[in-house]
C-alpha cells in the first residue's frame, strides 16, 4: 500500500510539474503586468517608476551614502544622480552632508515625501487587490507572504 502510494505521488509530481509555468517565465509576466497597471497610477501622482523606486526604498530609513541608496534600490549609481536632483527639487527628499564625512551625503524623505509615498503605495494596494481578486482571501493572504519573504531573502543576496 506504501509503494502505491509513492507512486501515485511522483506521478502527480510529474504531470504537475509539466504543466506548470517556469518560474522565471512566471514571474516576468507576472512582473510586466503588475508593471502595467502601476505606471499610470505613478503617472497620476507625477512620479515616474524609478522616482517611485527611490521613494520607497528611502521609505524603509535613510540612506547613508548616494552609493547606499543605489545599492538598496538597484538602480546605478550613475544613473541615481538625475532621479535625486528631480526628487529634491519638488521636496521630496533631502540630501544632508554627513556629521561622520562631510564628502558623503546623507539622503532621506522630507515629509513631502512620505505623504507622496503613502498616497502611491495606497492607489497601488488597490489596484493589487484587483489584480489579486480572483484568488480566494486565503490564497491571497499565503500568495503575499511567500512573495515578501522570496523577494527579501531576494534582496539580502
Amino acid at each position: 500500500m506504501v509503494y502505491q502510494g509513492l507512486w501515485l505521488v511522483k506521478r502527480y509530481r510529474r504531470a504537475v510539474s509539466e504543466q506548470r509555468h517556469d518560474l522565471g517565465a512566471a514571474f516576468a509576466w507576472l512582473a510586466r503586468a503588475m508593471i502595467k497597471a502601476e505606471e499610470p497610477l505613478l503617472r497620476a501622482h507625477d512620479v515616474e517608476m524609478w522616482d517611485y523606486v527611490i521613494l520607497a526604498t528611502l521609505g524603509r530609513g535613510p540612506a547613508s551614502t548616494q552609493s547606499e541608496l543605489a545599492a538598496a534600490s538597484g538602480r546605478d549609481k550613475t544613473r541615481l544622480i538625475p532621479i535625486l536632483d528631480r526628487l529634491e527639487a519638488r521636496g521630496l527628499l533631502r540630501r544632508t552632508p554627513d556629521p561622520a564625512d562631510r564628502r558623503n551625503r546623507v539622503v532621506g524623505l522630507t515629509d513631502a515625501g512620505r505623504e507622496l509615498l503613502g498616497s502611491c503605495r495606497a492607489a497601488i494596494r488597490e489596484m493589487e487587490a484587483e489584480f489579486l481578486a480572483d484568488l480566494e482571501p486565503g490564497e491571497r493572504a499565503v500568495f503575499v507572504a511567500v512573495l515578501e519573504r522570496l523577494a527579501d531573502s531576494m534582496r539580502d543576496r
